[in-house]
C-alpha cells in the first residue's frame, strides 16, 4: 500500500475583491487545516487573456502580510516569475518572509508565461527556451544567495515546470515540483523527472510533487496519487472565495491519511 501522506494546498488569488477579503480567505484556509497556503505572482487577474480591469494586489506584499497573520500553515508563491526580480534579491525576500513566518516559507520559481503582463510592466518576454534558461540560472543564484545571508534561512525550493529542459532543472535543483500536466502527460513527465534524478545519482523520492486539482476527491485524488502527486492544490478565487472544494479535499486527505 502507498504510505505517502497526502497534503492539501490552497492558492488564494489576491484578486477580484478587497484586501480584507483576500486576508480572510487566507486565514480561513489555515483554520480549515490546509497544509500550504499559496499566493500568485501576477499583475492582473487571471481569466480572459488580457483582463486588466479587475481588482488585484501584488503577490509578494500580500505574502508578507500572510506571514504575519498566520501561525501554522506553510506559505509560498505558486510561483514567483524569475524575470520580475533579480534572483539574489528574490532569495533575500524569501529569507525575510521565512523569518517573519517563523520558518514556514516555500520559495516557488517559474519561467513565466503571460506575455502581456511582461510588456505592461516593462519586462522583456523572451522565447520559451530563453525563459527556461533564465529559470535555471535563477535557481542556482537563489540557492547560493540563501547560503550567504545573515541570518540564514533553509527555504524549500519549488519549481513549476513541464517541458523536458525544465524537468531536468527540477531534478537538479528542486525540493518540490509543481506540474500543470494530468493524465498520461503527468505520468510521462514524472518518469522524465525520475530518469533525470537517477542520472544525477539522486533519489527521485526526495522531490515532493504537487498539482492543481478540481472535482470529486475520491475519484480525482487516487488517480493523481498513482501518478506521483502527493500535494493537491485547490485554487480559491474572488469575489466570493468559496471554500467548499477546499473542505472536500481536506476531508478526503484526513480519511486517506488515517
Amino acid at each position: 500500500m502507498d504510505d505517502r501522506r497526502v497534503r492539501v494546498g490552497v492558492q488564494v488569488a489576491p484578486a477580484l475583491g478587497d484586501f480584507a477579503d483576500v486576508r480572510r480567505a487566507a486565514l480561513m484556509a489555515e483554520e480549515l487545516g490546509a497544509d500550504v497556503l499559496f499566493g500568485w505572482d501576477h499583475f492582473f487577474p487571471l481569466g480572459s487573456a488580457e483582463d486588466r480591469t479587475g481588482r488585484h494586489f501584488e503577490g509578494w506584499m500580500t505574502l508578507s502580510s500572510w506571514a504575519e497573520a498566520t501561525s501554522r500553515v506553510e506559505i509560498g508563491m505558486l510561483v514567483s516569475c524569475v524575470a520580475y526580480r533579480n534572483a539574489d534579491l528574490l532569495a533575500d525576500m524569501a529569507r525575510t518572509v521565512d523569518h517573519v513566518s517563523g520558518g514556514r516559507m516555500v520559495l516557488g520559481l517559474g519561467a513565466g508565461f503571460r506575455k502581456f503582463e511582461y510588456e505592461a510592466y516593462g519586462y522583456e518576454f523572451g522565447s520559451a527556451g530563453e525563459r527556461v534558461a533564465q529559470l535555471g540560472e535563477a535557481a542556482v543564484r537563489v540557492r547560493r544567495r540563501l547560503g550567504s545571508l545573515n541570518p540564514p534561512a533553509e527555504v524549500p525550493l519549488l519549481v513549476a515546470a513541464n517541458g523536458p529542459r525544465a524537468l531536468r532543472l527540477v531534478a537538479e535543483q528542486a525540493d518540490r515540483w509543481h506540474t500543470f500536466a494530468d493524465g498520461e502527460q503527468l505520468s510521462a513527465a514524472s518518469r522524465v523527472v525520475d530518469a533525470r534524478c537517477r542520472e544525477l545519482g539522486r533519489d527521485p523520492g526526495e522531490i515532493e510533487r504537487s498539482a492543481f486539482v478540481r472535482g470529486e476527491p475520491r475519484e480525482v485524488g487516487p488517480d493523481y496519487l498513482g501518478r506521483g502527486v502527493s500535494t493537491f492544490v485547490v485554487l480559491v478565487e474572488g469575489p466570493d472565495f468559496d471554500m467548499a472544494e477546499v473542505r472536500r479535499w481536506l476531508a478526503w486527505r484526513d480519511v486517506r491519511n488515517g
